[in-house]
């Protein structure tokens, strides 16, 4: 049986690549999205977050650059879920990376202990 996986990523991203070798390592295909040339739509956001088990915020890339420009730190308290999620949307910069999932579950960024948890052994 093989195990696909849809990453959205980001080239030029030390983490991610790791994260992209450590699924191949585990056997996994990976169906690699560059994040910041094709994010994930508003509605594809409206599923994955769900399936991440995350609050909303915790898909914003908080270190970024992007989200530093834009003063978003005390902006998003006051936003909606659904004007979060269209931000989101509208640039791939502002999310956290990579996307990992695979229709049922999804996680956001790398870190060893959470990919091994939901990803490897599964």
């Amino acid at each position: 049986m093989t195990r696909k996986l849809k990453v959205y990523h980001y080239p030029a991203c030390d983490t991610c690549r790791k994260a992209v070798k450590a699924l191949q390592q585990q056997g996994y295909t990976v169906d690699l999205h560059n994040i910041k040339e094709t994010p994930p739509s508003a509605e594809e956001l409206r599923q994955l977050i769900p399936l991440s088990g995350l609050p909303i915020a915790k898909w914003f890339n908080v270190a970024g650059e992007v989200y530093r420009e834009m003063g978003l730190k005390d902006k998003i308290k006051d936003m909606s879920d659904d004007e979060k999620i269209k931000l989101l949307a509208s640039n791939g910069m502002l999310i956290k990376r990579p996307i990992v999932t695979d229709g049922k579950r999804a996680s956001i960024g790398f870190r060893e202990e959470d990919f091994a948890r939901i990803w490897y052994n599964s």
